[in-house]
């Protein structure tokens, strides 16, 4: 896993050597191995390795034999091995043992078609010398990131956008669509960032780039449209899904480094941990984080886990305390405002990791998405049940099943309320975003705090429809494929939860910035685009059995990790919030931040309603907090944060350039 970052400029004006080694500074945490740098008239690549195949052989930028074609990956192509006989039987000759250099062949044989071929976690950008055409693709998942601005005639890409804002004549400015959108939806929506001018290329998709301009292309979408075989026995299932995800772990096990594992207790982490365990690795080290607040620990569920699969186990202890002094950090990796604490014990986590000499870890994201493990299912299952008998007293009652602490300990009036919360809009069941309605529609309740210049600007005309600029529901629906409410409600909610959330915010701020931020490669079984496949292919039934969520995949564990945690029910992974910033630590940047004076200079926020947050925070310690209020306080502090970091003091930390860099510089004398 590595850094990537470029310029393509078609004006006239060569890429500066100065301009990519700052790049290079702002990414080298990805990859403090090597760095290699490619030149010409008109490209500049750039490359921070993070070395994990082929040690000594493999650095970037790599070129294929005639030097017409150079290659920058950042990422994986987990089938090299199987690709590579082929293209030597066709000519093609190999100066190193990398999988980058397979990719390289692949395109310079099949071109776009590549793609096809490949199963991976990726993000490359290909020059073509010849035909002055660059090639930059991001895998099927969007597991890699990849961002990019246009200016004139002029594109900059890299792996972080800290990279691209290297070049200080780029606006640095937030913004406020996508700050709306994260204070409804909790992540950026779309192909938008958190700053105005700068995308991302979206999961599945490939650009060419050349002296016409940029042109994109889906190559691969998810979907849910199969005719599935409901007649297919469950047995036939669960051996598939064994036997890919078997294969889904095994080809992730290939590097020239040690490979270790996340095993937070859970079905996920434990099932993939134990494959790897009992199959192909006999000395598996795993680690997990464990926290001092008992509502948020998994530390009793970890420790059966380890006894059961037998691996040499680390863990690290998150407090309250630790949360609050390494945020700054954490707003710095991902660079977009954040709803929640969650990536600040990963952050920890992977720094866990690297101290323990490992550079690669398979971890559980995608099983929840693609098996619809999440509780938000399960709500949109009982809310479409009930609105058929939208009076009905007992009903309703299924939402004790799912959360039994909340209404066991309420009293007749707060269970009262909680059953009017999610009455609301009950009967929208034809709303494309009915499965995530009650979600987005409390969270934008949050943008209430928002400023009323921000609001203004949200309010006014946008084009060249007539939808207003924040009409998060309108931008929602016209983004979904055409065959959407054909689909099985379950299959619905499931891609609206991959397609914005997961891609979005789990393996952007929790995946790849987390682990990448001390140069850990996070590897994901689940989202082998094989299983991903498959999981679409089964029917509703087996994914969400009743109310028993990723009922298919607790089948094929039960033969390979102890039932009680096969079967043990879902445990949402999450972090404190209000008291890691005023608990018993004084944090000096959060007074500052959250100060009247700082409010109104950054204009995001209004002062006084900020100021009574704060207030109640102080007054209860957090403890009376609701969810949507601490995700307001997180949201607001964050936002803050950022400005500070890229807007008003980019950049907040010391470039270091790398020492050594190889340069190849085909520029004109």
């Amino acid at each position: 896993m590595c850094g990537i970052a470029g310029i393509i400029d078609f004006s006239g004006r060569k890429p500066d050597e100065a301009m990519l080694r700052r790049m290079l500074g702002l990414i080298r945490h990805r990859g403090p191995d090597a760095f290699g740098i490619y030149m010409d008239d008109i490209a500049g690549l750039a490359f921070t390795r993070l070395s994990i195949i082929d040690l000594h052989g493999g650095d970037q930028p790599i070129h294929n034999e005639d030097q017409a074609l150079w290659i920058v990956c950042n990422g994986e192509a987990f089938n090299y091995i199987e690709l590579r006989p082929d293209l030597e039987a066709r000519g093609h000759k190999f100066y190193t043992n990398t999988d980058t250099e397979v990719l390289l062949h692949l395109y310079e044989e099949k071109g776009p078609e590549m793609l096809n071929d490949l199963n991976g976690q990726f993000a490359m950008a290909i020059w073509d010398k010849n035909r002055k055409e660059l090639f930059l693709v991001r895998d099927r998942m969007g597991i890699r990131p990849l961002f990019y601005t246009k200016v004139g005639s002029r594109i900059i890409f890299s792996s972080e956008i800290k990279a691209i804002l290297a070049d200080l004549t780029i606006p640095r400015t937030l913004d406020p669509v996508t700050l709306s959108d994260i204070f409804t939806c909790w992540s950026p929506f779309g192909d938008k960032t958190a700053f105005e001018g700068i995308q991302q290329l979206m999961p599945g998709h490939y650009a060419l780039i050349g002296a016409d301009g940029m042109k994109t292309r889906q190559y691969w979408k998810l979907t849910f449209e199969h005719n599935t075989n409901s007649d297919r026995p469950l047995h036939e299932w669960k051996e598939e899904l064994k036997g890919l995800l078997q294969d889904a772990c095994r080809i992730r096990l290939r590097a020239d480094v040690p490979v270790g594992s996340y095993l937070s207790g859970g079905l996920d982490s434990t099932y993939t941990t134990s494959i790897v365990k009992k199959i192909f690795n006999n000395h598996l080290c795993t680690f997990s984080v464990s926290f001092a607040d008992s509502r948020f620990d998994e530390a009793f569920f970890q420790a059966k886990a380890v006894q059961a699969i037998g691996t040499d186990h680390k863990m690290i202890h998150c407090t309250d305390v630790d949360i609050g002094k390494d945020f700054p950090d954490v707003l710095w990796h991902t660079e977009t405002p954040l709803l929640r604490t969650a990536p600040v014990p990963l952050f920890r986590l992977s720094k866990l990791v690297r101290e323990n000499n490992y550079k690669v870890v398979l971890t559980g994201e995608g099983s929840d998405e693609i098996f619809a493990g999440y509780d938000i299912f399960k709500e949109d299952r009982i809310r479409r049940f009930w609105s058929r008998q939208p009076s009905s007293a007992t009903r309703p009652r299924l939402l004790q099943r799912l959360y039994p602490d909340i209404f066991q300990q309420s009293d007749a009036r707060s269970r009262a309320f909680l059953e009017g919360f999610f009455r609301k809009n009950l009967s929208f069941v034809d709303s494309p975003g009915y499965s995530h309605m009650i979600r987005w529609n409390n969270t934008a309740l949050l943008q209430g705090f928002f400023s009323s210049t921000l609001l203004s600007t949200l309010s006014g005309p946008s084009h060249p429809t007539t939808q207003r600029p924040n009409d998060f529901f309108g931008r929602f629906a016209a983004s979904l494929p055409p065959d959407f409410m054909t689909w099985n409600p379950l299959s619905r909610a499931q891609y609206t939860e991959s397609t914005i959330f997961l891609t979005n915010y789990l393996l952007s701020s929790q995946g790849d910035r987390m682990a990448m931020a001390h140069a850990v490669e996070g590897r994901f079984p689940f989202l082998d685009y094989r299983v991903v496949e498959f999981a679409t292919r089964v029917p509703p039934t087996y994914r969400l059995m009743g109310l028993k969520e990723k009922f298919i995949l607790r089948e094929a564990a039960q033969d390979v990790i102890p039932p009680e945690l096969a079967n043990r029910p879902k445990h949402p992974y999450r972090a404190p919030i209000s008291k890691c910033f005023f608990g018993d630590q004084h944090l000096q940047y959060v007074d500052d931040l959250l100060s009247e004076s700082s409010l109104k200079e950054k204009g995001y926020f209004h002062p006084e309603k900020v100021a009574k947050l704060v207030a109640k925070v102080r007054r209860q310690d957090g403890q009376l907090l609701s969810e949507r209020e601490n995700m307001g306080l997180i949201g607001i502090l964050s936002t803050q944060l950022l400005d500070e970091m890229f807007i008003k003091n980019f950049p907040y930390r010391p470039i270091i350039e790398p020492e050594k860099v190889k340069v190849y510089d085909f520029r004109a004398k």
